[in-house]
């Protein structure tokens, strides 16, 4: 079981999550032949999805100057503002955006130019200038059922972690660690913090893949490939074949789900990690 808290960090406005765990019996997820059992409610499983009404578009250099404004795609501006009143010679009306802060921004929009555009004229620069934004960040405009328009950014660099140096001085690894085995021995709660963009949190899976694996677990001989990152360099995906498979832990995790796959490279610099 578990609830999920989403934050977001003031200085950079990543955000992440505070995950709320409790551990619970793997029977209560699988039945005896490892099928998934799903819990139903009020008698249906069915949870009614909406589309948003969202654009993301990132930044120009045009964008981004002090005597410009943002140029928003023409579809984009029709889906997610509010419609304009063609009729006038110079269609405008203000806008009024939340960001992830609750913090309100108020931009001009307005329908102009040969070939006529939508842009935001008014209120950018203020918003470009508080956010410390560049060119090749991203901005997110997205239009809830009631209306209601809200505004997010996403900056080009990557994170270190995306998390407050408060919560990453709290919860370093051994931390973590401690407290989860004191959570499973006395079937208590336990907190994990997740940034999704700084890193690929190892303890967060989507249930339907832990199922897959737990069907049809690697056996030897498979090809395997993953991500890996090696100092300053880009990211690469690496393949070999599996070689061995067995406990993560065989002192502490006996018979672990998690496994631990003994991978012969088929790229010799692999063999130094």
């Amino acid at each position: 079981m578990f609830s999920c808290l989403e934050k977001v960090n003031k200085e950079t406005d990543e955000v992440y999550t505070q995950v709320t765990l409790l551990p619970l019996q793997e029977f209560s997820m699988l039945n005896e032949e490892g099928k998934e059992v799903r819990e139903e409610r009020n008698g249906s499983s069915s949870v009614k999805r909406t589309t948003p009404h969202m654009f993301c578009k990132t930044l120009t250099a045009s964008d981004t100057s002090t005597h410009g404004g943002f140029s928003v795609p023409r579809r984009a501006a029709e889906d997610c503002f509010p419609p304009l009143d063609y009729k006038q010679q110079r269609p405008s009306h203000e806008l009024i955006a939340k960001d992830l802060h609750g913090v309100e921004w108020k931009f001009r929009h307005i329908y102009r130019g040969q070939p006529r555009r939508h842009l935001l004229p008014t209120g950018w620069s203020i918003f470009v200038s508080q956010k410390n934004l560049v060119s090749g960040d991203a901005v997110l405009f997205l239009r809830d059922e009631d209306g209601e328009l809200r505004l997010g950014v996403r900056r080009s660099a990557r994170p270190r972690n995306g998390l407050l140096d408060s919560v990453t001085e709290k919860n370093s690894c051994s931390n973590i660690l401690s407290l989860v085995a004191n959570a499973v021995i006395t079937k208590s709660m336990f907190h994990v913090f997740y940034s999704p963009r700084a890193t690929h949190a190892e303890f967060v899976i989507p249930y339907e893949k832990y199922i897959t694996s737990i069907r049809k677990p690697i056996s030897i001989g498979t090809r395997f490939r993953m991500r890996f990152e090696m100092g300053d360099s880009p990211e690469r995906r690496c393949a070999g074949v599996v070689t061995g498979v067995c406990d993560l832990d065989p002192y502490r995790w006996l018979n672990s789900k998690w496994r631990c796959l003994l991978v012969r490279w088929d790229e010799a610099f692999m063999s130094d990690h």
